[in-house]
């Protein structure tokens, strides 16, 4: 066993359900951006949201365990990079795709299925694709937690938030579009928040570890990035779609990741390390990307030749 795998970040009781609550207030601003009507869309016209969901719920995890077999980092990075590919899309995936010239209304209504899915996918796939990892046997007898109990966890971190932000902005649509933007922003600020302090509460472990974590991440979510764009090209989508789709696979909710971490997994360094560490890379990842593709016209896209 390496030694980031014996590095454990360990939080009291009292700031573990600070945690859980900024999580959930976040997937509550999520939801008040989201109608039945994103949910009807996917039954009228299916296809792109289809191969949009494939793209990140299929695809990544696939890329995922390829790029675990590539590297051979040590067990406990590899459950991080799995955990994180397991998790939904994540919240400012939406702006990200906006600013790109995406397809924005294609990037929520992938943001609010893969979020409602994960209630069951998240713990499936971890769970199901975990025994795959080579060298993660001793790890995973020590951290091993039953689905039934992340299931738990998701239902209140994530679906009764987004159920009741949903029925906020469906009964009170006045009230709704008056904190829309302020608790935008808030969840915004709360979001950086938690991935600087989850950053705080590792930052020895990062300075002793970046130059692992930093590659692999960076790797890992350039595939992502690269692998949605060039699927959904692949199934004839026009760019705006495939904009989308990018984004929306490269973003991933890594503070649910680390939330579960904290919850299940006693806070392991290597998984704690690659969720923080993508929550920080994401963003400037795909940002990056958005702002470029922004100042680019859809006809004269380099991607697109």
């Amino acid at each position: 066993m390496s030694a980031i795998d014996k590095i454990q970040i360990n939080f009291n009781p009292d700031q573990l359900l600070l945690l859980n609550l900024c999580l959930a207030f976040i997937m509550f601003g999520v939801a008040l951006d989201l109608k039945p009507g994103n949910f009807r869309d996917l039954l009228r016209r299916p296809r792109a949201p289809l191969i949009g969901l494939g793209s990140q719920l299929l695809l990544l995890p696939v890329i995922t365990l390829f790029l675990i077999f590539l590297f051979r980092p040590t067990g406990s990075i590899a459950l991080g990079m799995l955990l994180v590919s397991a998790c939904p899309g994540g919240n400012v995936s939406n702006f990200a795709v906006h600013i790109s010239g995406g397809n924005t209304a294609l990037s929520v209504l992938m943001t609010s299925v893969s979020t409602l899915g994960a209630v069951i996918i998240t713990p499936l796939y971890f769970t199901q694709l975990a025994p795959l990892i080579p060298g993660t046997e001793e790890l995973r007898s020590q951290i091993y937690v039953a689905p039934g109990q992340m299931v738990s966890t998701i239902v209140q971190l994530i679906l009764i938030p987004l159920v009741a932000g949903m029925l906020f902005n469906h009964y009170l649509p006045k009230a709704t579009r008056l904190i829309q933007q302020p608790i935008r922003m808030l969840s915004m600020i709360i979001f950086i928040s938690f991935v600087l302090f989850a950053v705080y509460a590792n930052y020895r472990n990062i300075v002793n570890y970046l130059h692992i974590v930093f590659l692999i991440v960076l790797t890992h979510n350039a595939a992502a990035l690269f692998s949605g764009y060039w699927w959904a090209k692949s199934w004839g989508l026009p760019q705006r779609d495939a904009r989308a789709i990018s984004i929306e696979t490269g973003i991933q909710n890594s503070g649910l990741a680390l939330i579960l971490i904290f919850n299940f997994f006693d806070g392991l360094g290597g998984m704690a390390l690659i969720a923080a560490w993508w929550g920080i890379w994401h963003l400037v990842s795909a940002f990056t990307l958005a702002m470029w593709w922004q100042f680019r016209p859809l006809s004269l896209s380099i991607l697109e030749k």
